[in-house]
């Protein structure tokens, strides 16, 4: 007597039934034979011992509680992306190691609350010329993130109060220039699947001023289909690599996303590796081949 394989997809209370982009996975999986369920992570009725997969999908609401999630993710016995991944990718300072290699970054000043800045030594930070966005270190998509003008008084004052806010609550805080090309080209999105490019999706400016209060756990995004350049997967996979390395990991992972921007000098700069939870906007991939190919290399991870 066989007995079928139950495969888990976490997400988040305000998502109990999976994003929509995830939710035909369930069908895909159970075509394959399996039993396939979406879970809420934080879910303290769970037994997570009783899967024999459980996949990191729309848990997008754990970035006010990176060390819960991060320690919910170590007691489940076979979680993709592993454990070790969502502990180094859920804080930014991943960025710091993309850039010691050699990955082309957005330049970034780094605030730590440990240090107890003054609002002057916030002030002092802050770019002097250009746009500019200050936001979390732990932080998902673009909420508690916001623009700035260094020109305006008003504008800046907004964006001390933002970092002195974060800081306050014991929040690490980022400050990078803002790349001008977003407003024209976007972000582009190269996603990956099982090691393998799978397809490359566009995403419009989301910031467009100051952070602004808001009860929901993530930003929607407006996204289309993409072609990715040469140059922009060459840069995806070389921070991909590092990563591998960095991770000590023997086989691809699962998944992944490269949030990739355009310098001022056409270089394709890594804005965000997402390797936790990212959408991977399986339905702009152009053919419809990207969700059975996620939902075959899921199959093989349970094999």
């Amino acid at each position: 007597m066989t007995t079928t394989k139950r495969i888990g997809l976490a997400t988040c209370r305000a998502l109990p039934d999976l994003d929509a982009d995830d939710r035909p996975l369930l069908e895909e999986l159970t075509d394959r034979g399996f039993r396939a369920e979406p879970l809420v992570w934080d879910d303290p009725d769970i037994d997570w011992s009783a899967f024999d997969l459980v996949v990191v999908r729309s848990t997008w609401d754990y970035s006010p509680r990176r060390d819960e999630f991060v320690a919910w993710a170590r007691r489940v016995p076979r979680l993709l992306n592993p454990a070790e991944v969502l502990a180094w990718n859920t804080d930014k300072g991943y960025l710091r190691v993309l850039e010691e290699a050699g990955i082309p970054v957005i330049p970034t000043i780094w605030l730590d609350p440990a240090r107890h800045l003054s609002k002057r030594a916030v002030h002092t930070r802050m770019p002097a010329f250009g746009d500019f966005v200050v936001k979390p270190v732990v932080g998902a998509g673009a909420k508690d993130a916001g623009r700035y003008q260094p020109v305006s008084a008003q504008s800046r004052a907004l964006a001390i109060s933002h970092a002195v806010g974060l800081l306050d609550a014991g929040r690490a805080v980022m400050i990078q220039p803002y790349v001008t090309s977003v407003d024209t080209a976007g972000e582009t999105g190269l996603v990956f699947i099982d090691g393998e490019l799978s397809h490359a999706v566009r995403k419009d400016a989301l910031l467009t001023g100051p952070s602004s209060e808001s009860d929901e756990p993530y930003l929607r995004e407006q996204m289309m289909p993409a072609q990715a350049t040469e140059e922009q997967v060459a840069v995806a996979r070389r921070a991909l690599a590092v990563a591998a390395k960095e991770l000590d990991l023997d086989r691809p992972l699962l998944y992944a996303r490269v949030d990739l921007v355009t310098g001022d000098d056409g270089t394709p700069m890594v804005i965000e590796l997402e390797l936790t939870e990212p959408s991977l906007w399986l339905q702009h991939d152009g053919d419809g081949a990207s969700l059975g190919a996620f939902a075959d290399a899921i199959a093989a991870r349970v094999a």
